[in-house]
């Protein structure tokens, strides 16, 4: 695999991701509706991932195909519009890939696809860690996209017979934009009680999806990610006792252990996280965005 097509090329883990894939090795062609950036990419193609033609021509050669165009946040269309993109996208690449044999795909799913994290109604995790089979509850539409491009990715292996693997990011920044969502989230631990206060460093996010790419395993899978510990600087135990006290706990948790069961990228793609936001001592509670 030497030629790898990016969609969303000039969103924050697309353009990280071109640039690590570049770094590994891969020739990267780019594809983005519009670029607010430069780009690093082989080959920076303009087109709508929605498009069969814009995908069709933007896949001519390449080997396998990361997928991260969409639109990131209910907040940012209507139910409609962030539904109809994300869905026909993801729809769109994959099929342009199968019908051009391209063997391998990695489309970014979300850890709001079990839909309780965005839920406008008082739900509460079945239980943590999260796991990729937590039981769904999905009242938004950008949760339901991602729970639906995770179904995608299993038709297009039965169907074409390319191999899927849909990542669950959590929240995914640099170093220093975590620190500004960590200090709003010491402020009010309780708005990411549902997610479990999970994060992933851009950098480990990169490296899950080269080894998303890289893995051999056939079929389509959903992969949960996370870093090893919680967001903000508490204690996770703590944590749940004060904003968690009905969720059922499956395993004991020390320290700031993290609340995503990240086994199966492990197990699946050898991907263990390496970068931490507490690596540097920083105390986050002090930090002032």
């Amino acid at each position: 695999m030497k030629r790898v097509l990016v969609t969303g090329a000039d969103g924050s883990i697309g353009r990280a991701a071109v640039i690590g894939l570049q770094a590994a090795g891969y020739e990267v062609i780019g594809l983005s509706l519009r670029y607010d950036h430069t780009s690093t990419a082989d080959r920076p193609l303009v087109g709508d991932a929605r498009s069969a033609e814009d995908v069709s021509a933007a896949l001519d050669g390449v080997d396998a195909v990361l997928h991260l165009a969409a639109i990131p946040h209910p907040s940012l269309g209507t139910p409609e519009e962030v539904f109809e993109n994300n869905v026909a996208a993801t729809f769109n690449v994959l099929a342009q890939a199968g019908q051009q044999g391209v063997g391998r795909a990695v489309i970014a799913s979300s850890i709001n696809a079990f839909g309780v994290p965005m839920n406008v109604n008082q739900v509460v995790p079945a239980y943590y860690p999260l796991d990729e089979d937590v039981r769904a509850d999905i009242s938004d539409a950008y949760s339901l996209s991602k729970s639906v491009d995770e179904q995608s990715a299993r038709m297009a292996w039965r169907r074409w017979g390319t191999d899927v693997i849909a990542l669950r990011f959590p929240l995914v920044k640099d170093h220093a934009e975590l620190l500004k969502f960590a200090a709003m989230a010491e402020r009010d631990p309780s708005a990411m009680a549902r997610e479990g206060w999970a994060y992933l460093d851009l950098r480990d996010g990169v490296r899950a999806i080269i080894a998303a790419l890289e893995s051999t395993v056939a079929g389509a899978h959903v992969v949960g990610l996370a870093a090893d510990d919680v967001l903000i600087d508490r204690q996770t135990d703590e944590l749940l006792r004060e904003y968690a006290p009905t969720v059922p706990l499956r395993r004991p948790v020390q320290g700031r252990d993290a609340l995503v069961d990240t086994t199966r990228a492990k197990e699946l793609l050898g991907f263990t996280p390496l970068f931490s936001i507490h690596d540097d001592d920083q105390v986050v509670s002090a930090v002032t965005t």
